[in-house]
């Protein structure tokens, strides 16, 4: 297997006495969907800006196909990048727009136009070639910059939160073009965005950060459901995050004692807590199933209904277990129409232990 695409080394970044970035590793390989997401503060865009070479790492070492990138300005690397904002030029047409990167590069007049042309065309935006940027709405300024970005054919194509001033319905529609864009190129895409349904829809691995630090590094499903940390189970999901201590390790599964009872969890495979450490017990909402009994097996906790919130057929439940604390169970709502449900109700949350993950404290 050869060596990455893209390798960030330990890279650092201090402004001032203020570290940004601390010390990140990460390797993205070509051809790969890569998005890196938290949330505001965490380092994702200045990241994102040394890839770009508008910022230059305090520390670490950036390398794209084995070459030192750390001190390369941003009009001598492959790396363009398409702007929260867009940065579409008010003053051009939206040819011009397009072929200004290839203008840069020295390209002839007809060149630069049959090239913006095929991406204008391939992105479904030719009819509006000679409008101006005013004219447009925000899902064809999108696909301008995109085209502005692609038509110098870069290896890697860095993306800052370019959805951000989209209509939701647009959003869902665009992040399945983006992704069939990316997958018929095989061009290397670096997504930072604090969006989860867009970087878990897209993106071949997601990379979550929090205070400059790299938390987790995995596929979209392997973060949703094995959270290395807290703050992942937290930023991620719906997560109900239960305290406790584990009392006993058998078959398997490690019994924690909690405020609300002896709850079971599947064993880590790499780092079984010892009994007596302080633990917490995760388990994400849509895997806790609602009745007006416990299961015959597994994890169950009474509760009151305290609460609902609906986004299209998927219904969030809030249940008051006691001690002030909230558990969340989202399900279907077709799921629910057996139980007549209504604030007060006496409910058992349950699930399986294998559904539950166990996090250090501390």
């Amino acid at each position: 297997m050869g060596e990455p695409l893209l390798i960030l080394d330990g890279v650092s970044k201090l402004y001032g006495d203020v570290p940004a970035v601390r010390g990140i590793d990460l390797r993205i390989d070509a051809g790969e969907f890569v998005a890196i997401m938290g949330p505001s503060g965490c380092g994702k865009t200045t990241t994102l800006r040394m890839l770009a070479g508008l910022e230059t790492p305090s520390d670490g070492e950036i390398r794209l196909r084995g070459r030192r990138m750390n001190e390369v300005k941003p009009w001598d690397r492959d790396t363009p990048m398409v702007w929260q904002s867009l940065a579409l030029f008010p003053f051009m047409s939206v040819l011009k727009n397009v072929e200004f990167g290839l203008k840069m590069r020295g390209l002839g007049a007809a060149e630069r136009e049959r090239r913006a042309m095929g991406w204008l065309e391939r992105l479904h935006i030719a009819a509006y070639r000679d409008r101006q940027v005013s004219q447009l709405s925000g899902g064809e300024r999108q696909r301008v910059a995109l085209a502005r970005a692609l038509v110098t054919e870069p290896e890697i194509l860095l993306l800052d939160e370019p959805m951000s001033a989209l209509d939701a319905h647009l959003v869902v529609h665009m992040q399945s073009e983006l992704k069939q864009l990316q997958e018929q190129l095989g061009i290397t895409f670096c997504y930072v965005t604090h969006n989860q349904s867009e970087a878990f829809a897209m993106a071949d691995r997601v990379v979550i950060m929090s205070q400059g630090r790299v938390q987790q590094i995995g596929s979209p499903r392997e973060v949703y459901r094995t959270p290395a940390t807290r703050f992942v189970a937290e930023f991620v999901g719906a997560n109900n995050i239960l305290p406790g201590r584990v009392r006993a390790l058998s078959d398997g599964l490690v019994e924690v004692e909690t405020a609300f009872g002896c709850l079971r969890a599947k064993a880590p495979a790499d780092d079984t807590p010892e009994v007596g450490r302080d633990v917490s017990l995760v388990v994400s909402a849509d895997r806790v199933v609602l009745g007006r009994e416990a299961a015959a097996e597994g994890n169950s906790l009474p509760g009151t209904l305290i609460g609902e919130e609906f986004v299209g057929a998927v219904v969030t439940l809030y249940l008051d277990i006691g001690r002030e604390t909230e558990l969340r169970v989202q399900t279907q709502q077709h799921n629910l129409d057996d139980l007549d449900l209504a604030r007060g109700t006496r409910l058992v949350a349950s699930w399986r232990p294998e559904h539950s993950v166990i996090l250090p404290e501390g």
